[in-house]
């Protein structure tokens, strides 16, 4: 992805997504990567992490503060899960992926990243969440949630911000190339699909290897589908991601 930007000379940026935080992983990446300038940071947006991660980066970019951005979405739920409870337990996974912006001049209009478009709403924040944890109970909580409310808001609000970030670039769901969602789960992906009249061959789907891996999920399956082929150089790309807090979102860019 290489968003258009007015032509910054700023060190690069390093923007990592990682929860729950022990020390800055964002600095600790950046200097396994011998990277001595430019400035590193953690931030979470829980399974949105990646897609807020696109838009402090796109942002970065356009106001000339970096000049290239390392985002990466990693998880590790192994950590916070109750291994009794089927709900959830046997959905999510542990991983990491990453993606690279940098500014480049010349783009035309419709290249690069085109808009990501971030929401949340803490009035839901109980249906996903991590009970207790070093503010409560001095250790490490474990993830409830409440499946039905979950799946709910998760069809409705993603299938709203993908309508959003279609309408806010003039284009149709027959435009998009690929959707690649937020693996949460495939009836909450078919559900969406259904929503947006898009068929199930045009969108990425990886859960059933990866299962929810979070903020490394959206990377993930970006990786798994460049790596094989499907998406290719111009294909219009639509991302997005609900997790908790509630936090939702979506980023259109064209490869």
């Amino acid at each position: 992805m290489r968003p258009p930007t007015p032509g910054s000379s700023s060190a690069p940026a390093f923007a990592v997504v990682t929860s729950p935080p022990r020390a800055s992983a964002a600095a600790r990446i950046q200097g396994r990567l011998g990277v001595t300038r430019g400035f590193a940071f953690d931030i979470s947006a829980a399974c949105t992490g990646f897609i807020y991660g696109l838009g402090l980066a796109d942002a970065l970019i356009r106001t000339g503060q970096a000049r290239g951005v390392l985002v990466i979405g990693s998880e590790v739920y192994s950590r916070i899960l109750d291994w009794t409870d089927r709900g959830t337990c046997v959905l999510f996974g542990d991983g990491a992926g990453a993606a690279f912006l940098e500014a480049r001049e010349g783009l035309a209009p419709g290249e690069g990243l085109l808009s990501t478009h971030l929401h949340a709403d803490g009035r839901h924040a109980d249906i996903l969440r991590v009970e207790g944890g070093a503010g409560s109970t001095g250790g490490t909580g474990l993830l409830r949630m409440a499946g039905k409310e979950v799946f709910k808001h998760a069809v409705t609000k993603l299938a709203a911000v993908v309508e959003e970030a279609l309408n806010a670039n003039g284009l149709a769901q027959s435009d998009v190339a690929w959707l690649v969602p937020h693996q949460a789960n495939l009836r909450i992906i078919e559900g969406i699909g259904r929503k947006l009249g898009l068929p199930m061959e045009r969108v990425v789907v990886t859960v059933d290897r990866h299962a929810n891996t979070s903020a490394a999920s959206v990377p993930l399956a970006l990786a798994e589908a460049t790596r094989d082929g499907r998406i290719k150089p111009g294909d219009l790309v639509l991302m997005e991601a609900i997790g908790g807090g509630l936090t939702w979102g979506a980023a259109l860019a064209r490869f």
